[in-house]
């Protein structure tokens, strides 16, 4: 039988701790410097069929589940889900974030801030839910597009993946440092160690580090637990939620919300970018297909049902905080916390400080099981070491995957500050829904060997209309804000890619639950979150751009060879298997 089959039998007698040099470089090109040097000068036509491969359903959701020797367990309903949708996203975003860019870019208008963020969510939300249907795996965005875009497009996406998942981690830990500091009212930045390094990295946190371990370690010991841990905590933390809400509006003051738009059009949007970190954590839930009883019923309802309620409980907190506090006085590190003390309430504070607390601990608690689940499924599929994707036969959780996002998020989490780390994670976010969305038209339009050739172009052409308008429109905005030419010639553009994917046939209808209004809602999820990105300022672009360029150069010298010896060895063992078939045919009767 074929290799994969031999390394499947032998999966049983392997240790769950092993760390030789087969568990992290067991492909060909690395079991040699000969190899390697043979890989290297081979990379051209390797980056060619990378660029060009597709993975499939099938594939995704049987094969390369295997590389983790172990199943994850099902023990997931859709309650679950929807307790982790909020423990997921609500946390530093809105207790953060909110009182940030309402002081420095929307003023009050961050309520529209919350509505433009939360509608381009929503609509990642629809494209989400329909893969997650139809491919339940741990991957999420990353094995949607290996299937769709192919694995050049995926590792990107995968870089940008980790890359949000070890920031994300990391600001929302540096988040909890200042509520706890608050909860015992002591100065702000007093818990953390003060340094002579640059601005931005000078304040050292010990107390974040120590919260993403004991995260972590929960996450590791049982995914059934900290589902309960989290649906106490959750319950708790909206219920401080709803009294933030009923008590704010109790104490509000409408004349806070003059002047309504003191940054103009161009702050509510430029917030918007930022706190759309505030929605991120949602695609954690798709990642937990693998471990939930009924993916196509239960996904839906805990994805769907927890965002549009999430939405509404952020504009509703957003509009409570600008109506007790005017926009100049709103206190950048604890804004809940303060503005109550501004009206009267110092004891409120306290109560509110807890809650933060709670929502931050919740979210790092559900990202340290989503994330490493992501993070199991690129390794499955070689582009990390495939120790990362190992399974504890007994935990059934990625414990080797944790670790790795943990210890990472703890070295940024102990030396950055969360504004420097918030403008890179929105830019890694957008780009990875925006991707999405681009996946789930060439899901519905295009079937390999079944779309005629003449369709296939036309797809393309559109989705280049498309993507190319909605730059326009959100460089133009950029540099007009308040000029109107460029969005005669961009946004007629934007409609005629859209009305041209209309015209052409759908290929594939969903099989249970689908996006609506296909291709307009994920047309226009395209340029909502292009829009949303080109509202960022340069330094976020120069991040993410550096980060781009060393995922490049990990790539080229590692993940291309990596992928190209997994994918042929997964080839080689197929035409073995259909050979053998072949061959039992010859001799049958």
């Amino acid at each position: 039988m074929s290799s994969i089959g031999d390394m499947s039998d032998e999966i049983q007698h392997k240790s769950y701790w092993r760390f030789s040099k087969q568990d992290f470089l067991p492909e060909e090109s690395f079991q040699s410097w000969g190899n390697y040097r043979s890989a290297l000068s081979d990379t051209c036509f390797r980056f060619k069929d990378r660029l060009i491969s597709r993975s499939d359903d099938v594939n995704e959701i049987g094969e390369l589940r295997k590389q983790s020797e172990n199943e994850m367990k099902r023990c997931l309903t859709w309650w679950d889900l929807t307790w982790f949708g909020f423990g997921s996203v609500v946390g530093a975003g809105i207790f953060v974030l909110t009182g940030q860019e309402a002081h420095e870019h929307a003023g009050p208008a961050i309520v529209l801030s919350y509505v433009a963020s939360g509608v381009s969510a929503m609509l990642s939300v629809f494209c989400y839910t329909e893969f997650a249907v139809e491919v339940p795996v741990a991957g999420g965005s990353f094995a949607y597009l290996r299937i769709e875009l192919g694995d050049f497009v995926a590792f990107i996406t995968a870089g940008n993946i980790l890359l949000e998942s070890i920031a994300g981690t990391a600001a929302v830990a540096r988040a909890w440092t200042s509520y706890f500091t608050n909860l015992l009212n002591r100065p702000s930045n007093s818990l953390r160690i003060h340094t002579n390094l640059a601005e931005g990295f000078n304040l050292l946190d010990p107390i974040a580090v120590g919260v993403l371990v004991i995260a972590a370690t929960i996450a590791i010991i049982s995914t059934r637990k900290t589902s309960l841990i989290n649906w106490i905590a959750t319950a708790l933390n909206t219920a401080v939620i709803l009294f933030v809400i009923i008590a704010g509006f109790a104490h509000a003051n409408t004349s806070n919300l003059k002047p309504f738009l003191p940054y103009g059009a161009k702050g509510i949007f430029q917030a918007a970018a930022i706190v759309y970190f505030a929605y991120g954590g949602f695609d954690n839930i798709a990642t937990m297909a693998e471990e939930t009883k009924n993916p196509s019923r239960d996904i839906p309802i805990g994805l769907l049902g927890s965002m549009s309620i999430i939405t509404v409980i952020y504009c509703l907190m957003a509009l409570t905080l600008s109506m007790m506090q005017k926009y100049t006085e709103i206190d950048k590190g604890a804004a809940y916390s303060v503005a109550f003390q501004s009206v009267g309430m110092n004891w409120a504070r306290y109560l509110v400080a807890l809650g933060a607390l709670k929502g931050m601990t919740t979210v790092l608690l559900v990202g340290a099981l989503g994330q490493a689940r992501y993070t199991t499924h690129i390794a499955r599929a070689h582009m990390i070491p495939p120790w990362f994707a190992l399974v504890h036969p007994k935990t059934g959780t990625p414990i080797n995957a944790t670790l790795l996002i943990t210890i990472s998020s703890a070295l940024i989490a102990f030396f950055s500050s969360l504004d420097v780390l918030a403008s890179l994670l929105s830019v890694s976010t957008l780009f990875i829904f925006m991707m999405m969305a681009v996946a789930l038209l060439v899901r519905r339009y295009h079937v390999r060997e079944i779309t005629p050739q003449t369709n296939h172009l036309k797809l393309a052409l559109f989705l280049l209309i498309i993507i190319s308008s909605s730059m326009g429109t959100s460089a133009y905005w950029g540099l007009s804000p308040n000029g109107w030419v460029g969005y005669a010639v961009t946004i007629p553009f934007w409609f005629l890619g859209t009305i041209g994917l209309s015209m052409l046939p759908q290929q594939r209808e969903p099989k249970v639950w689908g996006v609506p209004l296909v291709p307009w809602l994920p047309s226009l999820s395209i340029a909502i979150n292009i829009f949303l990105m080109g509202s960022l300022g340069a330094e976020a672009f120069e991040r993410f751009g550096i980060c781009t360029v060393v995922m490049l150069i990990y790539y080229v010298f590692f993940g291309l060879h990596a992928t190209y010896d997994m994918a042929h060895l997964h080839r080689k063992a197929q035409s073995t298997e259909v050979n053998n078939e072949d061959m039992i045919g010859r001799k049958g009767p």
